[in-house]
Formats: structure tokens, sequence, C-alpha cells
């Protein structure tokens, strides 16, 4: 990270004299609005005129009113649109010599040389081609009097930027694209609808979902939903699959399972390379089995609808960091493309991203899977690996002999996602061997034992239920260790996983502390962060925090909707967190607040006063509705009531208020996708991890394991690009136990953008970003997994 002298503000970059042209070209997907909303907010906030090209290459072949100049105004009410409303279209002009040429043409008459180009691989490699082109295109337009040579040197070199948007997730080096977690969205709705359905009649439902070259959206839907079989390109099934699917299926049903899900790609293929269709499984389930079949085509629906708060908030990151790449540019600049690298923005080589996207194509055609699936990049390996662990059951004559018992409990307030992580947890732990038992209520039920063991079969269909079904409660176990080490002892309890929130951190804390009067905590304990708040120390995310966002964000649209009849009215809305502000930050990001205010940031009546004036500046344009959060323990003078009361007061005459308290809404419903495949990968790679420290720990002498290192009580967390384990020990120092939030928090950097993206003035640190990176192409250690999506 860059020193204090060396830091860049965002301020100090200038766009005056500069133009940005924004285009979407090639299939849409949702969340592209945020991206062209961030590209031209940012960009007139930087002084630059943005122009919009509308119907993407075309647009910008035909020229005329298809390039517009784009006014603050422009974007209002975008962010939460699906679609592009730009409009996107196939161009085979654009694909000839004359048609850049007369595209070039256009850019120049209006003093265009910075163009942002969000679309699939096919749209970048012609942005790429064009810039390639640029001088010659330009010489050629001076020779046939088109423009003189002034304008040739003026507008001597085209920079370009790249952001993804496609809802298959198949361009190699971003972990995820826009679009894609929005289409997940959408999958998981029909699936979670057909479960009751299917559950009503005993059948089998055969899903198809889009990705013609790219089984990412099979392969995530699969793990989210718990799917009894998959299809994806990537992974053509072993010969004699037909047998041992309907083996599978008819395994399923015997076990009492009422319904039987398989997930296909609609570019699924065999060994032989031919194609596997939803018709032909369906036709071999009710020949081999007789089982009531049908089939979904999933389709357009998967492109459609509202973008997630993960979309919306990828989206805008990127269109700011695009920008930025834009205004730092020169004549010697690569183009480039805005990558997510865990939970980090990146700029990688434009042509490196598509040679490698191209690569994995080749790899498919040459039969070489494993190379496939390898350049898929490391979220893609991550996400079949963890598929193959919980996918199928291996008899117990092929599964490692071990004598260890392993303890799974929920501590804290329930989180959507959990029930995802214990699932995962519980047939992990059975694969490695281990017998798993199930802790009811936290560690209050540890102590009255309530313990038993749980099965493979008990946590079928957990993955799309929302709560917590072990039950959870906030208790610590301090006052119970006697109790707890006793039911450790009478069980053979020989490790922990603890799936919760900030309690379960303080949980892990004060066993720790207990180890030296307690042999029975000498074991390794592990825990999984899973809160609504996101708030605990040593983690980016938490399990529950996606599925809190998109509940916020859900209702946050239906206000402002609810506003656009009745002009001038803002809305305050309160939302959950406790101390930490994540929530109100990042949903305001989400949602296009106006402000949002938190603990972590100061405020006074000052700051309350500029922001009425602001909002009151805001409804003499054609915007005139406000939208402000306020975490719920942002200020104890300053609630939401009188918030409330002040605006209410201080706009008389201009705009009227309303406010809303959301409540425990936020903790409820069914998991996003996120979290579903969060939860579930995180905690498969800690009990992966509770094997390895229990052989470690075990004393074969003694025939017991002793664990009392720092290193034998973690914490699973996200930091920045990988997910990594760490003591307890050493986190206690970067946490306010006081206000019970980690004392640095990465999202507060977030919150500039908010302020830009409202207007406001404010002070951005970009130090982090304009370093151009490469494609990763090795195989990453198996500790620095990136952000599932």
């Amino acid at each position: 990270m860059a020193q204090p002298d060396q830091k860049k503000f965002f301020e100090n970059l200038s766009g005056a004299g500069k133009a940005i042209a924004v285009l979407t070209s090639g299939g849409d997907a949702q969340g592209m609005n945020a991206a062209v909303r961030a590209v031209v907010r940012v960009g007139i906030y930087v002084g630059a005129k943005v122009y919009f090209i509308h119907e993407g290459y075309q647009g910008l072949v035909d020229g005329g009113e298809n390039i517009e100049e784009a006014k603050w105004e422009s974007v209002s009410s975008m962010l939460q649109v699906g679609g592009t409303v730009i409009g996107s279209a196939r161009c085979k002009e654009f694909r000839t010599h004359e048609g850049r040429r007369a595209a070039a043409l256009n850019l120049v008459l209006r003093g265009i040389t910075n163009l942002c180009v969000i679309g699939g691989d096919g749209s970048l490699t012609g942005a790429n081609l064009f810039r390639e082109e640029w001088s010659g295109l330009l010489d050629e337009l001076v020779q046939q009097g088109k423009i003189d040579k002034e304008s040739a040197e003026k507008y001597s070199h085209l920079n370009i930027v790249g952001m993804v948007g496609s809802i298959d997730n198949d361009f190699c080096g971003t972990d995820m694209t826009i679009g894609t977690d929005s289409a997940l969205h959408r999958i998981i709705e029909v699936v979670d609808a057909i479960v009751t359905t299917a559950q009503s009649h005993q059948r089998t439902f055969v899903l198809e979902v889009m990705g013609r070259h790219c089984g990412y959206l099979a392969l995530v839907s699969a793990l989210a939903c718990g799917a009894d079989w998959m299809f994806i390109p990537e992974m053509p099934p072993a010969d004699g699959w037909e047998e041992q699917m309907c083996t599978k299926l008819s395994e399923n049903r015997a076990r009492k399972k009422r319904l039987n899900i398989i997930i296909i790609s609609e570019g699924a293929i065999d060994t032989s390379n031919k194609p596997i269709t939803s018709e032909h499984i369906k036709d071999l389930v009710v020949k081999c089995l007789g089982f009531d079949t049908r089939v979904t085509i999933l389709g357009h629906v998967q492109r459609g609808g509202t973008p997630s708060a993960f979309d919306r908030i990828l989206a805008s990151r990127m269109g700011v960091e695009a920008v930025l790449a834009l205004l730092e540019a020169s004549a010697d600049t690569p183009a480039c493309v805005v990558s997510l690298c865990g939970n980090q923005a990146v700029r990688l080589p434009l042509m490196e991203c598509v040679q490698m996207t191209q690569e994995v194509q080749k790899a498919m055609d040459e039969r070489k899977f494993e190379e496939a699936v390898r350049l898929r990049g490391r979220s893609f390996e991550n996400n079949l690996n963890t598929y193959k662990l919980l996918a199928h059951r291996k008899p117990q004559s092929e599964l490692p002999i071990s004598s260890f018992n392993v303890a799974v409990l929920n501590v804290g307030a329930p989180a959507a996602g959990m029930n995802a992580a214990v699932r995962s947890a519980v047939r992990v732990g059975i694969t490695e061997g281990h017998k798993i038992f199930a802790v009811n209520d936290g560690f209050e039920g540890f102590a009255k034992g309530q313990i038993k063991e749980i099965k493979w079969g008990d946590v079928g269909g957990w993955t799309g239920q929302g709560g917590s079904l072990l039950g959870t409660k906030r208790t610590l176990p301090a006052k119970h260790l006697e109790k707890i080490a006793e039911q450790m002892k009478a069980n053979q309890i020989n490790a922990l996983l603890v799936i919760g929130g900030f309690e379960a951190y303080l949980g892990l804390v004060e066993l720790l502390a207990a180890r030296g009067k307690y042999d029975e905590f000498c074991v390794p304990i592990v825990m999984v962060p899973a809160t609504v708040s996101n708030n605990v120390p040593g983690s980016d995310f938490s399990i529950g925090a996606d599925t809190a966002l998109n509940a916020i964000t859900d209702t946050c649209d239906r206000i402002k909707q609810s506003a656009s009849g009745t002009k001038r009215r803002v809305f305050i809305i309160e939302t959950m967190g406790g101390y930490c502000g994540y929530l109100a930050s990042v949903g305001g990001l989400a949602a296009g607040a106006d402000a949002a205010y938190i603990f972590e940031e100061p405020f006074d009546i000052r700051d309350l006063q500029a922001n009425v004036e602001h909002l009151t500046a805001k409804m003499k344009t054609s915007i005139q509705r406000g939208l402000v959060l306020r975490n719920e323990n942002s200020n104890e003078n300053y609630t939401t009531d009188f918030i409330y009361q002040l605006y209410s007061e201080e706009g008389k005459g201009v705009f009227d208020c309303r406010k809303n308290v959301l409540g425990h809404m936020q903790q409820g419903g069914a998991p996003s996708p996120f979290d579903r495949n969060f939860g579930t990968k995180i905690a498969a790679k800690a009990m992966l991890w509770i094997s390895r420290k229990l052989k470690e720990t075990y004393r074969k002498d003694e025939g017991k394991v002793f664990a009392n290192t720092d290193d034998t009580a973690c914490l699973l967390g996200m930091r920045r690009r990988a997910l990594v384990f760490q003591p307890v020990v050493e986190l206690k120092n970067e946490t306010d136990f006081v206000h019970r939030i980690p004392k640095e928090q990465w999202w507060l950097k977030l919150r500039p953008l908010m302020k830009i993206l409202a207007k406001y003035k404010t002070s951005l640190d970009v130090s982090e970003s304009g370093q151009l990176e490469h494609v990763v192409r090795h195989r990453r250690p198996i500790e620095s997994e990136g952000v599932p999506a």
C-alpha cells in the first residue's frame, strides 16, 4: 500500500477537456445500468464530458442521435433497472474496416478519445482492434477530407477500458462478471418455487440453465440448491453415467427424499462431444426409474429482472475504477479490463484476459477438461471441488477410518446461509470419516446436553432454508464452562466448528481462556462468521450479510417507486447492524441513497443540516425524491425519530418525509445464492482444516487429541483476495470489544463512492488503484481462495 506521503486522491484527478463515451454491447446483463450510471456520474464529477452511445457498436457506426451527451439526471432511476437502458445490438458493420472508420469519425467529431465498453469477450476484442487501428483510421479520414490534420493530431490515440457484463461468468481474469449474481438469483428463485411443488408429488425436475460454453451458472446453482446431479461443459460425465445417475436418484428416493433435482447447462456434452439435452435426461429417468419427471428451461428469465445488491455494488465499483483508469491512461497504456479479484477491483490487460478465455475453449475442443477448469480460474475450480466433495455420498467402505467426533453449533442471532454451512460441514466431515454431532441452541444447549449425532441424510434440503435449523442463542459459554466441558467429555468431542457472529467470536475467546483449567477445550476449534451485521473481526464478509443487503435494497426500490407518483418526498430508513455501519453504507450504495449515517463516521448537526440543504437543492431538479439510511446505533441522540422530525421541519414547503424501520425482515427470508455458496464453501474448508489439525494434535501414546497452541483456535475469514485461518488470539488487537466491531473495516473505503454518486464533493483515496496487473495462470495454494459467488 502507498505510504501516506504518496497517497493519491480522486479529487486531484481532472477530467477537464476530456470526453468519455460509454456503450453496452452483446448480450444484456443485470447491473449494466449501474455501471453506466457510475461512469456517467463520476465522469461528470471530475469535469469530463460524458456521452451515451445507444445501441452498442451499431450506434457508434451510425452516429447521429445515437451519440448523446449525458447529464447527471439522465441516469437517475437506472440503478434498479435490469438489462441496459442505453440499448445493445449485434453489429456486422463494426466488424468491417469501413464500419470502424465510420465509428472513428463519429468519435473525433465530438472530441471523444476515451471509450468505456461494457460487454463480453467479443465486444472487448472488437474494442481493442478499434484502438490498435485508430491512428490508421484517422489518417484515412484525413486523406478523405473528412477531418483535418489538426484534429487527427489532437485526438491521436484512443483509450479503452472494459467491464465484463455477462451472466455466464465466462471471462477469465475476474472472479465475477456483472450480471452473474442476478442470474443466480433468478435461477434460485425458480428452484425454491419448484421444490415445493415437486415435494408435493414426488417429482424429478430437470432444470436447464444458460451457459452454452461455460457451466458456471449450473455449477453454482447446483451447489446452492443441493442438486442430485449436474451436467456442465467443463466436466463431461464418465462413461456409464446413465446407470450411475439413475442409481443415485433411486437411492435418494429410497431414503424418503420426495424430490430429485438435476441441473443441466445448455452446453452440456458427454465424453464423445455429443450434446446432453434436458429431454434426453428426462426420457432416461422415466425409462429406467419410472419417476414422474418434468423439464423446466429457464431461458431468458435468467437475463431479466432487477439486479441484485451484489451486482449493483460490483458494477458501481467497476464503473468508478474504469473512469479512474481512463483519466490515468496514456498513449502507451494497453487497453485494460476492470476485474474483481477476491474483494478487490483490479485492472488487467484486456488481451491477456481475452487470450486466456479463448484458451479455455481451445482446451475444451481438445478435450483437455482439467486444463479448461484450471484456466477458468480459482473461483470456478473451488466451486467444482466443493461440489464434488458434497454431491456424491461415498459408500461406507470407501470412507477413511477416523475415531474422531466433531461438534457443530450455531451461536448468536440467526443468519440466512447458516443451514447451508451446517449441511456442508456435516457432509464433508462424514466424507472425512468423522462422526458429526449437532448441538442445538448454541452454548446454552451444549451445557444442557442438547447434542446428538447427525447423519448425511439429516441435512438434505437445508441449503435453501433461512434462519437456523439447529437453533441458536446469544448465550456465551463463560457461565456454563464446567457443564460444556462435561458434555464434551461425555460425548468424546475432539473438535468444534462454531458458525455465528460476534457472540461466536467472544465464545471462542472464552473457551481459549479456559483451556488452562479444562483439558476438554484443548481441541481444534474453528469459527465461520455468520451474521447480517458483518461485524466479525478477521473477515470482509459474513454469511447472511448479502441476504440482508438484498432485503434492504428491495425495500428501498419499492419505497423509491412509491415516491415517483407523489414527488418531493424524502425517506429515512433505519437498518440493522448494531454499531457496525456495513448494511447502511453498502445498502446505501446499492440503493442509490443520498446519505447514510453510521457510528464509524461521526456526524453532527452541521452534517444533518448540509444533507437537508443538499436534498432541498435536489428537489429543484427533475429527481424529486430522496433516500437516507441510518444504522440503528449510529448515534444515541440523533435517533431515527429525531432525524425524521428535523428533516420534516427543515424541508417544510420543499419536501415531506416518511420513515421506515426495516427491523427483523433483514434477518429472515431464503438465503441469497451468494450466502448459500459462501456458507457451503467456507464450512467445507473449515472442516478440512479440522481434519488436518486432528491428525496433527492426536497423541498416539495417550490415545487422545490435545491442542493448546494459538493456531488451533482459528477464525476462517475472507481477507481481500484470500480465505485465511487466523488465530483468535491475534484478532483481539483488531477488535473494538465495547462496540462489537473490528477496528478497521474495508467497506469504509466504499463510502466516498456513495457520496460522489449522490453529488457530494468528498475525498476518495485511490492509492491502491492504478497498478496494471497480469492474469495469474498458475495454480494457487489451497489457502488462497477467492470470494465465492
